[in-house]
């Protein structure tokens, strides 16, 4: 395949895929590609399995049915070997950071480097740095967890989650808990890599800024009937899209605002 072909081609493929947990659907007949350079947004509402999805797509969980491919390759029918060779691809930040609080930003960094690769202490450490300098945190390479904000700590994650060079990166709610402008920030430095790293990046998240500002497609799912509702670029689904759950979630911003202007206008009156 030619590297024209391949940027033609979905980098992610999810077929007639089935998630539970022993007897439990959590969702069914989830059918979506995901595109190279995508910054791809799994969404929904609260429940409705986005972070199962997640971790099924980055091979910590088995599906029950179907298939996850990535570059054409399913993830689930290869060898345990030939699996973990392909999650060494996969750049993965979790919704509490899960930073070790004992060790320093450059070691935390460093972990992925020291484990899959053969290089020196000094060449981790100089790896560390820059990975920390791309994401905003030059000079920060010997504070620990507690003494850095939410936000940087969030940025922190972001780098080690890069310390491999992954094609691929997935991020579980990465603005959960920031205010409006660590959280845009935040928005701009995912793109800044996607660009920077030419990566694929999928997302899971609730926040309407983050979905619209920073998202080229997505997939929604539905925690009543357990499936997929869309997919698709969320500010056409926006537009376009006829389905009421999906509209309610993607304007719930404005039905706030309308019910706060009927409130007001009640008490004036």
């Amino acid at each position: 395949m030619t590297q024209t072909e391949a940027k033609s081609q979905p980098h992610i493929r999810v077929r007639n895929l089935t998630l539970k947990y022993g007897d439990k659907l959590i969702q069914k007949d989830l059918n979506f590609d995901i595109n190279r350079n995508d910054i791809f947004i799994i969404m929904g509402g609260s429940g409705c399995g986005k972070s199962t999805l997640l971790k099924h797509m980055i091979g910590l969980y088995q599906p029950a049915e179907g298939q996850i491919l990535v570059n054409d390759t399913s993830l689930w029918t290869e060898t345990e070997e030939h699996r973990q060779k392909m999650m060494r691809g996969f750049g993965v930040t979790y919704q509490a950071g899960a930073m070790i609080s004992s060790l320093t930003l450059s070691e935390n960094v460093g972990m992925p480097l020291e484990l899959y690769t053969k290089l020196q202490p000094k060449e981790i450490n100089e790896l560390a740095s820059l990975k920390l300098s791309m994401v905003g945190l030059a000079g920060f390479e010997n504070y620990y967890p507690s003494e850095i904000s939410g936000g940087m700590l969030k940025r922190a994650a972001l780098a080690r989650a890069i310390a491999l060079d992954p094609e691929i990166l997935f991020f579980d709610e990465p603005s959960a808990g920031l205010d409006p402008v660590s959280a845009r920030l935040l928005d701009d430095l995912i793109l800044e890599l996607r660009d920077s790293m030419k990566a694929t990046i999928v997302i899971v998240t609730h926040e309407l800024a983050s979905i619209f500002s920073i998202g080229s497609n997505s997939v929604f799912l539905d925690a009543e009937t357990k499936t997929m509702l869309t997919t698709g670029n969320p500010n056409e689904l926006l537009t376009n899209c006829c389905d009421d759950k999906v509209q309610r979630f993607l304007r719930r911003g404005e039905m706030g605002k309308s019910d706060m202007a009927r409130s007001k206008v009640g008490v004036e009156i």
